[in-house]
This record gives structure tokens, sequence and C-alpha cells, in this order.
């Protein structure tokens, strides 16, 4: 079974995938793998330079310069996902060559990068904006209005809602969306009852 996680930044899908993983799920993080490709497909790398003038320096993508660019530019954004999907999902089809009874894709593209089609179940995960920007802001050490911008810069809870299997909504504690995605994977027979 391959399950489909999508959902915005800082809605807490680690949460869900540190499950699967301790259930001997392959897991596919697309960030991580985008990130790898970023060091290792040199193409990619120079498609983004030469799109995005000024955010690769000495071979190293300058993140938050892209970041400040694209998260303020919807045009820009779906610019950067069209270089970025096709090597992401290239990437992703050669992992999954190995067939493994249970994988996990987590992608915030999972949709827009062709990537749900993979999948025998998509569940989205959504949380509120104001827990979403509180998580960003420790976890990556950004300010509140990049945090925001970030945010404001994908699809809102609706449109993961409406495209998925399945929606998890993370509103209460970790350990009671933790029991909300034990529950989950009981209900598709992941975890026997």
């Amino acid at each position: 079974m391959i399950l489909g996680i999508t959902g915005g930044t800082g809605c807490g899908k680690t949460t869900l995938l540190e499950l699967l993983r301790d259930r001997g799920a392959l897991v596919l993080d697309c960030d991580e793998v985008y990130h790898g490709l970023l060091k290792t497909d040199r193409q990619l790398l120079a498609a983004i330079a030469a799109r995005f003038p000024g955010t690769v320096e000495n071979g190293v993508l300058l993140r938050k310069k892209l970041g400040t660019i694209v998260f303020s530019d919807e045009n820009a954004l779906r610019e950067l996902n069209k270089i970025t999907h096709a090597a992401v999902k290239s990437e992703v089809l050669h992992r999954l060559e190995a067939a493994p009874e249970l994988a996990a894709i987590d992608a915030i593209g999972l949709f827009e990068g062709d990537l749900a089609g993979l999948c025998d179940v998509t569940v989205a995960v959504t949380a509120p904006a104001e827990a979403r920007i509180r998580r960003l802001m420790a976890r990556d050490g950004i300010s509140e209005d990049y945090a925001r911008s970030r945010i404001a810069a994908q699809h809102g809870e609706d449109w993961f809602r409406e495209r998925c299997t399945y929606t998890l909504r993370n509103d209460g504690t970790r350990e009671d969306f933790r029991e909300k995605c034990l529950a989950f994977l009981r209900e598709i027979g992941i975890i026997n009852k």
C-alpha cells in the first residue's frame, strides 16, 4: 500500500509519518528528496539559477533568498514547481522500484507534482493557521512575517480536503493527534484492531 500524505507546512504530517516509519514503511519525504537533489543534480540547480538569478552561489541554493521571491509571487512559485516536480517524481519512482509492502509519500505538492496517482490512499493533514505559524517559527527559526508568507503561498485546507481520500485535523495536543493517526491507521488496516 502506498499512502500519499499532504497538507500545508506546519500541519503536523511528521506525526503520521513517524507512526508509519515505526511500522516499517518506506517514507519518502519529497522536501528531503528535493534538498538531496539540490546537492547531486547539477541540471536541477542550473535550471533554478537560470530562472531565478542570484539565488545560487558557488553551487549552493540560497533558500531564504529564493523563498522571498517565490512566496510573494504566485507565478514565480508555479515556475519553480515546474522545475522541481519532475526531478522529484523521477527520484520517488526510482526509490519505489524496490516495491515496498508499505510506503508513504510526503509531499505538499502531491497533486501538482503528479504523485497522487501513485498512491492507493491520499491523506490531507490540516491544522489551524495560528498553530502552524507557531510551529514554523519554532521549527525553522524564522520570523512570524516569513512564516505567514509561506503559509499564504500554499493552498488552503479546503483545497487539500477536496482532493484527498481522508483528512486528519491536527487541532489539539501532539498526543491527541497521535491518537487520531493511530485510529486512522487501524481504520485502513495498517494496524490490526
